[in-house]
């Protein structure tokens, strides 16, 4: 699991502001909804209503931190929001754990995991309870699809997880429901995943039964040494996402032009994908260049 030189770091960011109604006769704050500049994201409580979707997410926790009166750790995807980690899909349901079910009335918007939680298996980000980031990928791990429990524990990893400390919690938890899941696909997180598409472009790969790919694969060219996200260095094959703003000027094509160009010159092949590839047509065209293989069967996977 190398680290590419100049990776980016992740980092909490701290949920929007909240525009709080304490009084429902509030009439700036009614004027303001009534022109649709705010947008509800709990009882009482409004942000402005150009917000991307991760910033809606956290505004509903940081709304839900605000009425709850008992004790509570927010967890699985809020967690990660909250820790920094990516998400393969922005949750629209607040997660967290607490030692009571919500009263005769339950919250909708809340998803609740009863029972307790061990002191050091909490923390808190920007003044909100959560769940430890070692917590936060195993009950990401259990309770969610392969695809996005394996972003979740990609990222985990990258910022600074150990795979031991996560084994170990689940040996805790024997029986209960996704351990075994959440086992299998800790076996197959990688750190050196920088995004989710990098994290997902992997998953079909392994999915497709080809051996594991390695992660941030290093070669040295006459121009410097450089890096790709992923690929099969035994068969000199490497495999790039390239996101829509990786581009963004008529400069850094040309230098990435330069950089296939030399890498090329290594004798590797680089397979592109991008968002808009089909699992069958990434499968395909990697296949297309790698030599005969069995493939290996994952069902734990799929």
């Amino acid at each position: 699991m190398p680290t590419r030189p100049g990776a980016l770091a992740r980092a909490p960011e701290p949920p929007p502001s909240l525009v709080l109604a304490r009084d429902h006769t509030d009439t700036a704050i009614a004027s303001r909804i009534r022109a649709q500049q705010l947008v509800r994201v709990g009882r009482g409580a409004y942000v402005d209503q150009d917000l991307a979707p991760r910033e809606l997410a956290l505004a509903r926790i940081a709304a839900a931190h605000e009425r709850l009166g008992t004790a509570h750790w927010f967890s699985h995807e809020s967690a990660a929001l909250l820790l920094g980690l990516p998400v393969w899909r922005v949750p629209t349901t607040v997660h967290l754990r607490t030692t009571n079910s919500g009263g005769r009335r339950p919250d909708p918007s809340l998803r609740r995991h009863r029972g307790p939680v061990q002191p050091e298996l909490v923390t808190e980000v920007h003044g909100l309870p959560v769940t430890s980031l070692t917590l936060t990928a195993v009950d990401c791990a259990r309770t969610l699809p392969p695809l996005p429990a394996l972003v979740v524990l990609d990222a985990a990893l990258g910022t600074g997880m150990d795979p031991a400390e996560a084994r170990a919690l689940l040996d805790t938890i024997p029986g209960q429901r996704g351990v075994r899941r959440a086992q299998a696909l800790l076996g197959y997180a990688d750190g050196g995943a920088e995004s989710p598409q990098e994290t997902a472009t992997r998953l079909f790969l392994l999915r497709a039964g080809f051996p594991v790919p390695t992660t941030q694969v290093q070669v040295d060219t006459r121009l410097g040494a450089y890096w790709s996200d992923l690929g099969f260095p035994q068969w000199r094959l490497l495999v790039e996402y390239d996101g829509r703003d990786k581009y963004t000027s008529p400069q850094a094509l040309f230098a990435e032009k330069r950089r296939q160009d030399a890498i090329t010159e290594t004798g590797h092949t680089m397979v592109r994908t991008t968002a808009e590839d089909r699992p069958t047509q990434l499968v395909a065209r990697v296949r297309t260049h790698a030599p005969p293989f069995d493939p290996i069967p994952r069902p734990e996977l799929q």
